[in-house]
């Protein structure tokens, strides 16, 4: 009998369930588009397959992946390929009946420019803006550092303790006085460092995203129950800092080490609740829920499993808050974060 390949949609088609609460609208504020890289194709046409498994997706926010960069530019304008391309993608996904559209965009410069010339990072964040308009609302240049990243899905670029550096602090700060938002996705072992970087940089809104994720692979497997209790103090303290809000999502990935992608099947709903609601629950008891936001982080976590399981299981979740705690989390907090319109 022929295995079917982990992540492929026949895979994840093994598992289907009715959608809970099918009407409550939701904002996905975390997804990523790519083509010709070394993963399938993702682009608007997937994004809706997707979104339109069940759930009622009224607004999505793209997340920047190192997509569509334009390497004819100078090097440091060369992420602005990919807010081109985007923008033009959230244009035809406007006005699609029963389609949610891209409302907001999450870019990447290189915060540590500002250091070296502060010219040269506002020159690119400029060039976003002009490519994008209103859809640019922050950056992403990710923090995630790991020396054992040996096994790892996603290869981490090489920018130790990129937190402490003051050319880096210094780029937070432009974004803040631009009004933009910064979006960080490091490991759990450098949740000490994004706090100090929170403290010292208090007049920037920032998105804490995955969790601050917690390995599970390479020399972090068989550590979960340790990472978990000294993940729960440092997101205590990092909640403490009132800029900072959480999206609660993207722990289905490869790395994270729950080895669903390797599964003759993906997880229902409710064993992805019983592997993860306890980072979910000590997240929302620390940051509240007007400050977490639900994520799907797809296409990444469609490697574990689909899109309408996902959303139920954070359903489910989401069950035990009330109606406005729950609006907050699945809408309201995205679309004040991201500054989303209707428009």
């Amino acid at each position: 009998m022929t295995r079917i390949a982990p992540g492929s949609q026949a895979w994840l088609d093994q598992v289907r369930e009715d959608i809970i609460d099918p009407q409550r609208p939701i904002i996905d504020p975390h997804h990523h588009l790519w083509q010709g890289g070394r993963f399938p194709d993702y682009m608007l046409d997937e994004l809706w397959q997707d979104t339109g498994s069940g759930h009622n997706i009224v607004k999505t926010v793209y997340m920047e992946c190192f997509s569509f960069y334009d390497m004819e530019l100078p090097r440091h304008l060369q992420p602005t390929g990919e807010s081109a391309t985007v923008a033009d993608i959230a244009r035809q996904s406007r006005g699609v009946h029963n389609r949610p559209f891209i409302a907001g965009l999450v870019a990447r410069a290189e915060l540590s420019l500002a250091g070296e010339s502060e010219e040269l990072l506002r020159e690119t964040l400029a060039r976003h803006r002009e490519v994008a308009g209103a859809l640019f609302k922050g950056i992403r240049d990710a923090g995630a550092h790991d020396r054992n990243s040996a096994g790892f899905f996603i290869q981490p670029r090489p920018k130790p303790y990129v937190y402490g550096r003051e050319s880096f602090r210094k780029g937070l700060r432009i974004l803040a006085e631009l009004g933009l938002t910064y979006d960080t996705w490091h490991y759990h072992h450098q949740n000490e460092d994004f706090l100090e970087l929170a403290q010292a940089v208090p007049e920037c809104t920032m998105v804490l995203d995955h969790f601050g994720t917690p390995l599970g692979v390479g020399v972090y497997r068989g550590c979960r129950d340790e990472i978990f209790q000294q993940w729960k103090q440092d997101v205590r303290a990092i909640a403490r800092c009132p800029n900072v809000y959480a999206k609660l999502g993207g722990m289905a990935m490869p790395d994270n080490g729950f080895d669903w992608h390797t599964a003759p099947r993906p997880p229902t709903s409710d064993e992805f609740v019983a592997r993860q609601a306890r980072y979910y629950l000590h997240m929302i008891d620390c940051f509240g829920p007007q400050r977490c936001m639900f994520e799907s982080n797809f296409p990444v976590d469609r490697n574990s499993l689909s899109y309408h399981v996902l959303w139920n299981g954070l359903k489910k979740i989401a069950s035990r808050y009330s109606p406005q705690e729950q609006q907050a989390m699945f809408h309201d907090t995205a679309q004040k974060v991201y500054r989303l319109t209707d428009q």
